[in-house]
Formats: C-alpha cells, sequence, structure tokens
C-alpha cells in the first residue's frame, strides 16, 4: 500500500498567513515548477521544476499544524509555479488534509491537464474543495505569445471542475495594451456564462514588481515599458466580465 505521507514534491516557498488565497486565513504552499512562460510573472524563479528542497506530505501537515488556529475559517492552498506538475504529490496531500478535515484549495493555471489522464484529476478533485483557477485570455493565438502555451487544456479543465460540481474563484489579471479591451473580455464574459460552479471572480492590477527578481536571477522582464493597471482600468472590466453574472450561491 502506497504511503501518502512520505510522498514528496519540490517547493518553492511557503505562507503561513495567507489572505488572498482563497476563504479565510490560509496555509499557502507554492511549489516549484511551472510550464509556462508568462511575460509578466512576477515568481520567475519558480518555473525551473526538480529543483529547491523536497519535502514530505507529512513534513507539509506537521508544519501546518503549528498553525493551525488561525486556520479555523481557512485552510491550505496548493499554489505554485504550477502545481498540477506534482500531480502524485497532490493528490496525496489532500487526501491527506481531507481526513483531518482541512479545507483546501488549488491556486492554478490548468495548464498541466491532460483529458487522457482524468482518473487521476477525478482523484484529485475527491479532495478538492475549491479550485482557482487563472484565465488570462480566450484568444488562443495571443495566449500563445503571452504565456508561451495554448489555453486549449486550460478551459478545458474548467468545464471538467464545472461539470464535476467543485466551487471554483475565478482570476483575472487586466494588463494594459495587451487584454484591456472589450474585444477580450466579452469572449470571457460568454465563456463564464456556461459554468454553473463560479462563486466568485477576481480581477487583479498587472504590476510589474517582478521586474528586479528578473533581473536578480539574469533573465530580462518582456513588458517593461507596460503600465501597471489602475482601479479605472479595473472598474472598465468588470462592467462587461462581471456585472449580472449569476455567482453560484
Amino acid at each position: 500500500m502506497k504511503d501518502s505521507l512520505n510522498s514528496k514534491a519540490y517547493i518553492h516557498a511557503t505562507e503561513t498567513l495567507g489572505t488572498v488565497d482563497g476563504p479565510g486565513i490560509r496555509y499557502v504552499l507554492f511549489l516549484q515548477g511551472c510550464p509556462f512562460q508568462c511575460k509578466y510573472c512576477h515568481n520567475r524563479d519558480s518555473w525551473e521544476p526538480n529543483i529547491r528542497e523536497q519535502k514530505t506530505v507529512q513534513d507539509i501537515l506537521d508544519d501546518y499544524n503549528k498553525y493551525k488556529h488561525f486556520y479555523k475559517n481557512g485552510g491550505l492552498t496548493v499554489s505554485g509555479g504550477e502545481p498540477l506538475m506534482q500531480l502524485p504529490f497532490l493528490i496525496d496531500l489532500f487526501k491527506e488534509a481531507k481526513a483531518l478535515g482541512i479545507h483546501t484549495a488549488l491556486d492554478t493555471s490548468g495548464g498541466t491537464f491532460n483529458p487522457n489522464r482524468e482518473q487521476e484529476f477525478l482523484e484529485l478533485l475527491k479532495y478538492t474543495d475549491l479550485v482557482m483557477l487563472d484565465l488570462k485570455l480566450m484568444d488562443d493565438e495571443k495566449h500563445k505569445w503571452l504565456t508561451g502555451h495554448s489555453n486549449v487544456n486550460i478551459l478545458k479543465f474548467a468545464q471538467f471542475v464545472d461539470n464535476h460540481n467543485i466551487d471554483m474563484y475565478i482570476r483575472h489579471v487586466i494588463i494594459p495594451e495587451i487584454n484591456d479591451e472589450e474585444k477580450y473580455y466579452k469572449p470571457l464574459r460568454d465563456f463564464l456564462d456556461t459554468l454553473n460552479n463560479v462563486k466568485k471572480i477576481e480581477l487583479l492590477k498587472y504590476h510589474n514588481l517582478g521586474i528586479d527578481k528578473w533581473a536578480q536571477i539574469g533573465y530580462v522582464y518582456e513588458l517593461p515599458h507596460i503600465r501597471p493597471a489602475t482601479q479605472e482600468d479595473i472598474d472598465k472590466a468588470s462592467k462587461i466580465i462581471i456585472d449580472g453574472y449569476k455567482f453560484k450561491k
């Protein structure tokens, strides 16, 4: 029999008092490795897989328990990088967390979803309370330019999660000059209208705070000319993407 508690993953970082990664105060685990190359990524050092320290499920739960009195209305969120790159560990961690009554949230781009591995993803959803899905662009060609990858499997993952009645938060970064026009907002809203389990839509402001981190590890940030998004940008997008949306109760 597999010992889930000894399952290992490469860890990028942890945050013990997360307040923006799901409901309540949360323990946030950032896994190492990401298949995307987002031009605006503020954690460029999280891309390379199979580096950094490895920790077991038991290690993570032991650390969680040090702070569990803070998490009464919160729980555990796993982010990245892209957490789905280390799917077996993620399944084991969420399985053990649910056995302890911990609320589990997955913060993902969904880009590594593979319909041919449906049973593994179904196993993950058995132990997942909330999926926070980052939808960047509906235009596939522009998505490839921005991230290095197609959005086809991302949209399939959104539908897969929705079909299995898992609560979802949708996150969308507003990037001036790149995705801040109605021609980008309307297709996103049309897609969201096909989903039945969205509890929240979060419109996030693009920022360039990652520029220094790119430089520190020897890379050139590709969008230095793009201004940070403003509240006015968010309000404009919200009128199309959010106003009148039928959220899951």
